[in-house]
């Protein structure tokens, strides 16, 4: 009695032990832990865009504790019970009435005339007997043989789905950044883009560095859905980035979500640094210090029939963009009316404050060491800095033309802004304008190129869907 009692406890702590997750860690995922420390420190200390850098860093960090894959995910695999053949195959030889009926061993019974399913305790006396052990990874249930198959590594095959997995939904089945886009659209003011429409040549512009990079990436040998969704980084929208990778992934057999989910938010994040150098280096200090008019102002009724007019040209020409822009232009249109303040404030609030935690966690919990750490990886963060680079030289190249052409009244520091970060590039327009002259103000005016940014991001977005 007391042997036993030793031995249960002694493989109770044993199964403890297995389960820890050291045992079962990788240095991939030691190194995607250090990487989330680095993205910790870039959004609390630096304060790099940390509504969405912190819960990326966050699920990243989780999904890599040694052991915690299985837990907050699930497992890609499964049991399949043996055929006759395959039991055959294994050296497994049944006595007589002994058969495989239905995938499952049975013996007949001649009292009763009926197959008796064999039960585990049968089925540890014909190993003694036939001296035959299962091979790892097989097991004996319910009068079966089954072995443990791996399944393809797809959202699909997940057994025993976790938390993460079901947080996940939003984003496999692209509702998260519709929705980003509802609240980005209430919270903006369109009112710069309408007094100056002239930014909307800016915006499109800054575009070039997503078909710059498409061209790209196809030389280097990815295939056009993987292109497209590399090249949309350029855009710097994180929303359409995932956007955009999630509808096209069906058409590429490679799993590009995480590598470009962290290459898009963490270029959003660091647009200070990457910015600009680009602007100093192809503005002259001349033409940083020029000083803008102040924008007209625009009438109520034109902030209300803007956003239905382009949602409408929009959608006709160009159907694949509509999911975006259209819940881009229906944000707006609910703060613009003035009659449905409650849903304004919900979607410019809670509804976007949980989608945001949803979708940054969901993105930042396919950075796993295991998929994450490879060679396509680093490829797909360098295309997306080129894209996210000549998207800004874009912007700012339209901005020293517009400001040829009308003489020196424009300030080509605002095409850096034709980007969609919102509103970050338009501050850095305005920081890099002060510099210069403290007196200098360019962020409303930087507004106008920033919200065309993220119209033309949905149109380029729905422009490269348009392809398949």
């Amino acid at each position: 009695m007391a042997n036993n009692l030793l031995v249960n406890v002694g493989e109770m702590f044993m199964n403890l032990f297995e389960s820890m997750g050291f045992m079962s860690g990788s240095w991939e995922n030691y190194v995607m832990i250090l990487v989330s420390f680095v993205l910790f420190y870039l959004a609390i200390v630096k304060k790099f865009e940390p509504l969405l850098l912190l819960p990326i860093a966050f699920g990243m960090f989780l999904i890599n504790l040694p052991g915690a894959y299985d837990v907050l995910w699930g497992k890609y695999e499964t049991w399949e019970t043996l055929s006759a053949e395959e039991l055959t195959h294994l050296g497994l030889k049944l006595p007589e009435s002994w058969e495989i009926i239905d995938g499952t061993i049975k013996r007949w019974v001649a009292e009763s005339s009926t197959w008796h399913v064999m039960t585990a305790e049968e089925f540890s006396a014909l190993q003694v007997e036939l001296a035959f052990d299962l091979p790892k990874n097989y097991r004996f249930v319910n009068g079966a043989i089954q072995k443990l198959v791996e399944l393809a590594h797809t959202y699909e095959n997940v057994q025993n789905p976790g938390l993460l997995w079901y947080l996940f939904f939003g984003v496999q089945n692209v509702i998260y950044p519709p929705l980003i886009f509802l609240g980005i659209g209430a919270m903006t003011d369109f009112g710069p883009l309408i007094s100056n429409p002239k930014s909307m040549l800016i915006g499109a512009a800054a575009q070039f560095g997503v078909f710059l990079t498409l061209v790209g990436a196809t030389l280097l040998g990815f295939d056009l859905a993987a292109a497209c969704s590399i090249a949309i980084i350029g855009g710097a929208d994180g929303p359409t980035a995932i956007y955009v990778t999630q509808s096209l992934a069906q058409f590429t057999n490679e799993d590009l979500l995480s590598a470009i989910a962290v290459a898009a938010y963490s270029y959003m994040a660091l647009i200070p640094i990457i910015q600009k150098p680009i602007m100093k280096l192809l503005v002259p200090k001349k033409e940083r210090a020029i000083k803008m008019k102040p924008l007209r102002t625009v009438s109520k009724l034109e902030k209300i029939v803007f956003p239905i007019v382009v949602t409408l040209v929009v959608g006709i020409l160009l159907p694949d963009a509509v999911p975006l822009l259209g819940m881009l232009m229906l944000g707006n249109l609910l703060k613009e009316s003035g009659v449905c303040d409650r849903l304004s404030s919900q979607a410019q609030n809670g509804l976007m404050n949980t989608v945001t935690i949803f979708l940054g966690i969901s993105v930042g919990c396919k950075a796993y060491g295991a998929t994450f750490l490879q060679t396509q990886t680093l490829m797909i963060i360098g295309l997306g800095l080129v894209a996210f680079s000549f998207g800004t030289i874009g912007g700012l190249l339209m901005g020293r033309l517009m400001c040829k052409l009308s003489g020196g009244k424009i300030n080509p520091l605002i095409g850096s802004a034709g980007v969609s970060a919102v509103p970050m590039a338009a501050r850095i327009s305005e920081d890099v304008g002060r510099e210069e002259d403290p007196s200098n103000h360019l962020l409303m005016h930087a507004m106008g190129p920033n919200v065309a940014g993220v119209i033309g991001s949905a149109i380029a977005a729905g422009f490269l869907l348009s392809l398949f």
